[in-house]
């Protein structure tokens, strides 16, 4: 490759045009901004993001961005920090699922903070998300699988780049800025899949919005980056993971967008546990009540049993676990926030039956997949297979969807009031002045 691939993102960043973004791809990123928001209101009461709130508001500067549902501002590193803690924290995200990544919390707090600092229009918003989203995405997929598999959570790790990229746009950095702004998002970039069960987690994809702030103003004043601060011999690609795949970088950039394989989840868990979530449900009736249920085989790729063969201690281990999400299917017959909670971690009908449940690999069947073999004490055998399950690109969530999620959202956190106004300005963003009408029905 004659040129390096963060000169060519660089480009690629600078040069887009909202004329240029189809119907199709602007609907797309409302549709991810409803989702993040809704995600982050519903969580507003958490201990992780008041506590996220409490030690940032001690070292904050001017407080001009909304905490989403908090009733205070932050200055826009601080409040896109707790912001992108409180989008991810239930697992309940978007997501691109051949990287695993959750695309908008670590993009789009950065860029509402910036947008309600300098006063960006709606469009300018939507548009830096999708550019923002389009990189980290890319980088992803150079450097999968190897860099999940030694441990980086690639969510953090490459929103360091998406949150980066988005800010560059908004900012109107040059092609060369943006590339030294990825270049600087470089050294930046980490998390840890060690810590997915801990709040430690969420501060790698809080760090990730804060820090893209962070690379594209220090980038506007002049700072410069190594030119192959992603793939060079020493860059980050390498340092954490194979060789990149550099061509999944560049190939059909601004017109095969990766960003439009974004989905949606109608439960709040990893997505490759939702397969085993429908398949469970789909065999309750045949095999009636638990107790009749002498064991339960769920075969997968090796991310579902690397991510999902695990005890159940906590609430967050719950949201990855292959044996919770079976056992939900069979006792409780649904899959909603309250049953990731840690009432239902220590539901004993719910403990009993994780304890039948038993995790088997299927290289065979596609990321995200799913055959669940149920045994009855009678001998018989139930067997059910799920592909795509609900929320896939296959099969996605809706519009309307995606609003009744974000009412449900608003409703746990106690903010019912707020939701019809907020998703009306949600899908009015791209003709919106400014952010200040969707902000203030989030405040």
């Amino acid at each position: 490759m004659s040129r390096f691939a963060g000169q060519i993102l660089g480009a690629f960043i600078a040069d887009s045009r909202w004329a240029d973004i189809t119907p199709g791809l602007r609907h797309d990123a409302k549709r991810a901004i409803l989702n993040h928001l809704g995600c982050a209101l519903g969580v507003a009461k958490d201990p992780a993001v008041t506590t996220a709130l409490a030690v940032m508001r001690e070292f904050s500067g001017p407080a001009v961005a909304t905490v989403i549902g908090q009733g205070a501002k932050l200055d826009p590193m601080a409040a896109s920090f707790v912001n992108a803690i409180a989008s991810n924290l239930l697992d309940y995200d978007d997501t691109h699922l051949a990287t695993v990544i959750h695309p908008a919390a670590p993009v789009a707090p950065a860029l509402f903070a910036l947008a309600e600092q300098r006063g960006f229009s709606g469009a300018e918003v939507l548009h830096a998300f999708l550019l923002g989203g389009e990189v980290e995405c890319r980088i992803g997929n150079a450097i999968s699988p190897g860099h999940y598999a030694r441990g980086w959570h690639i969510t953090s790790t490459c929103g360091h780049f998406g949150s980066a990229a988005g800010c560059a746009k908004l900012l109107g950095l040059s092609a060369e800025q943006s590339w030294h702004a990825l270049g600087i998002a470089a050294s930046q970039a980490a998390g840890l899949v060690e810590n997915l069960p801990t709040a430690a987690k969420n501060v790698g994809v809080g760090n990730a919005a804060r820090h893209g702030i962070l690379a594209a103003l220090l980038a506007e004043k002049g700072y410069k980056a190594a030119p192959a601060a992603i793939e060079g011999p020493l860059g980050f690609a390498r340092a954490t993971g194979d060789a990149p795949d550099l061509a999944a970088i560049t190939e059909g950039l601004g017109t095969d967008w990766e960003i439009a394989r974004n989905t949606f989840k109608p439960y709040p868990a990893g997505i490759v546990f939702h397969a085993v979530i429908e398949a469970c449900l789909a065999l309750r009736d045949m095999a009636g009540p638990p107790e009749r249920i002498a064991s339960v085989t769920v075969a997968g790729d090796a991310l579902l049993l690397a991510r999902g063969d695990r005890p159940v201690a906590n609430e967050r281990d719950a949201r990855v676990s292959i044996h919770h999400s079976a056992a939900l299917g069979f006792v409780r017959g649904k899959a909603g926030v309250a049953d990731f909670e840690m009432p239902a971690v220590h539901d004993p009908a719910l403990a009993a039956f994780r304890a039948k449940v038993s995790a088997t690999l299927d290289e065979r069947l596609p990321r995200g997949a799913t055959t669940v073999t149920v045994r009855l004490q009678d001998g018989q055998v139930l067997q059910r297979q799920v592909i795509a399950p609900r929320g896939s690109l296959e099969h996605p969530m809706s519009d309307a969807d995606l609003e009744a999620k974000f009412h449900d959202n608003a409703g746990i956190a106690g903010f019912a009031d707020r939701a019809a106004p907020a998703i009306a300005a949600a899908w009015a963003l791209d003709a919106a002045p400014d952010v200040t009408r969707l902000m203030t029905a989030l405040a």
